[in-house]
């Protein structure tokens, strides 16, 4: 994988590796709410996007990079 490069010029904002914890626990703790709200009777059931805020998350999304400043960054 010496010459594997990426296609497109974008990089993570933080050095995180992964989105997928905080994912996991924003899904559990919805799940959790719909399954009370079903067991409760309730008309309607919670917003999915109450439970988790995208900017709270450890990788807090991408940017745009100049390929020909940084170089290194192309390296997968």
């Amino acid at each position: 994988m010496s010459r594997s490069r990426r296609k497109s010029p974008f990089s993570a904002i933080t050095t995180a590796a992964s989105d997928k914890e905080d994912k996991a626990a924003e899904h559990r703790r919805e799940r959790r709410q719909v399954r009370v709200a079903i067991k409760d009777g309730a008309e309607t059931l919670p917003d999915p996007r109450a439970f988790g805020d995208p900017w709270d998350a450890a990788k807090d999304g991408k940017r745009r990079f100049d390929p020909s400043r940084e170089p290194q960054l192309l390296r997968k």
